[in-house]
């Protein structure tokens, strides 16, 4: 009787380190595991290297929440950037689309995520005291730019109705956007129209 094929366990460590990306399933990260170990190894390595650098070296802003390698990044030092502006998204990539309009100069904070109790997200995991707090040291128009989902639009309530008693313009991006959207998604010329029509919130 044959023994059974045993599997060597670095390619099993690998495999099962890949499935911590999102939607990569088994079948998929066998196949990552196998073309970078039978194809790529350079790229493997270069991939190790670049995921511990930036594992030991990025944080998280103190001031915008956004990923930096500094304790206060680039966009929030910048002195040519409207302090009297501040725009809340919910992830980095939706920062990066903002940007890409070339219609907004104001600071951000990035979310990191958005209200979603199924998923056991709530104000706590978003850390929305220190929202709370950069609003009360710089007070500000805080345009509210999450995303037009259900989570998103739950999120934006949430959030006018907490910042609505520091005593703060909140205003929300323009529906230009289509409903169910999400702003990485969407091309920059309807996203800076969104960001122009703008509307204040009444909680």
């Amino acid at each position: 009787m044959s023994s059974p094929l045993v599997m060597p366990s670095h390619l099993e460590e690998l495999i099962a380190a890949l499935r911590c990306l999102p939607g990569v399933g088994p079948k998929s990260a066998q196949r990552m595991a196998y073309h970078l170990l039978q194809r790529d190894r350079a790229g493997a390595l270069h991939l190790a290297r670049a995921l511990e650098l930036a594992v030991s070296n990025i944080q998280h802003c103190s001031k915008c929440n956004n990923f930096s390698e500094h304790e206060v990044c680039g966009l929030c030092s910048s002195p040519k950037r409207d302090a009297g502006l501040l725009c809340v998204v919910e992830m980095p990539a939706d920062l990066l689309m903002m940007e890409q309009t070339q219609c907004y100069r104001g600071l951000y904070f990035v979310l990191m995520g958005r209200l979603s109790p199924l998923d056991g997200i709530g104000a706590k995991e978003l850390h929305l005291e220190r929202l709370v707090r950069r609003v009360r040291e710089h007070p500000c128009e805080v345009i509210l730019a999450t995303n037009f989902t259900v989570e998103g639009d739950a999120t934006a309530h949430y959030l006018a109705t907490l910042l609505q008693s520091q005593d703060v313009k909140v205003s929300r991006i323009a529906r230009g956007l289509p409903v169910g959207g999400e702003l990485e998604q969407v091309d920059s010329g309807t996203l800076a129209q969104a960001v122009l029509e703008r509307r204040e919130v009444i909680a």
